[in-house]
């Protein structure tokens, strides 16, 4: 139904525990541009929301994060959430990435093939899952550090992996909402492509019967939503309407996230799903060349801006600005 609103993944957003640590891991090791420094605009906890990004902090590539490490709070994984998010890197990489790894003393799996590309899982410090994907019909930049050359650097989003109990009422809202097209079943995995599919148009189920659901809530360990890039809102009034009259009557009202608008629905297998405007953007508040180097709060946020800033885990951005 929405296949001709959606252009494929927009970001993927978790929980972490420490700030630093969160930093540090998408930074240093995977190779992440740290593209923006916000906090949470739900609710009066001051919690950072960070933003990592390729090279151009394309629609598509931003992994972002709640990092719950003074808080304290803590979430279950499970069935009922996306269970791996997946980068495309370029071909021949992985053996790098696996030294890269085993150097950086952080867990990985072994290179193996699915759905005939290879594959690399690996372990934020949280216990957060992440793959790499080697595929080289994704042309966008990768972001290039010391350590992570453009050979070996990480493209964007590939796909995420929903883990859920029954698959049959999932593949209906993948199919019949989101407009996926089911391609294959390798064991128990089930592919879904939208519209060219390949890179940021892949969406992955993993059927685990006997796996006990997850959390829902925000917390360190978990992926909370994925979100899925519209053009404007216009598109997303388009969607919510398409969306509850389909008897999704918990889709939400449109919320203003600064750098773009959004409306949530949860999917039958408890996944949440975030649809999303692309018509804002990072650079709403900072040039291009500054994403990341500093704070930012929100317009409504920044008569608290003295007190939320004495609650936040200092952090330090080890990346320079960036010309373009």
């Amino acid at each position: 139904m929405l296949q001709n609103l959606i252009n494929g993944i927009h970001h993927v957003t978790a929980g972490v525990a420490g700030a630093q640590e969160d930093v540090d891991f998408f930074t240093t090791i995977v190779g992440q541009r740290l593209a923006k420094q916000t906090v949470l605009m739900d609710g009066p906890l001051p919690i950072y929301h960070l933003y990592y990004t390729n090279a151009d902090a394309d629609i598509g590539s931003a992994m972002t994060t709640f990092p719950y490490g003074k808080a304290g709070i803590k979430a279950r994984r499970g069935s009922g959430q996306v269970k791996i998010t997946s980068y495309t890197v370029p071909s021949n990489s992985l053996e790098f990435w696996v030294a890269h790894f085993q150097k950086h003393h952080v867990r990985h799996g072994t290179i193996e093939e699915r759905f005939g590309q290879r594959r690399l899982t690996f372990m934020h410090p949280c216990g957060l899952e992440f793959e790499f994907v080697e595929d080289d019909t994704d042309t966008r930049r990768g972001y290039v550090t010391d350590d992570v050359s453009i050979n070996e650097a990480v493209k964007g989003f590939h796909s995420v992996t929903m883990s859920v109990r029954e698959v049959e009422e999932q593949n209906r809202f993948i199919t019949e909402v989101l407009g996926f097209q089911f391609i294959g079943q390798e064991r128990n995995y089930y592919q879904y492509e939208l519209k060219e599919g390949g890179a940021n148009k892949t969406i992955y189920v993993v059927h685990e019967p006997d796996l006990p659901q997850g959390s829902w809530g925000l917390g360190a360990g978990t992926i909370h939503h994925v979100a899925f890039a519209v053009d404007t809102d216009d598109e997303l009034n388009q969607v919510r309407e398409i969306v509850t009259g389909l008897g999704f009557t918990d889709m939400s009202e449109i919320k203003d996230r600064y750098y773009f608008h959004s409306a949530y629905v949860r999917s039958p297998g408890g996944i949440l799903c975030e649809f999303t405007t692309s018509d804002i953007g990072f650079t709403i508040d900072e040039p291009f060349e500054e994403l990341g180097q500093k704070l930012h709060l929100p317009p409504w946020k920044l008569k608290d801006s003295e007190e939320i800033m004495s609650q936040l885990e200092p952090i330090t951005n080890p990346q320079k600005p960036l010309v373009k």
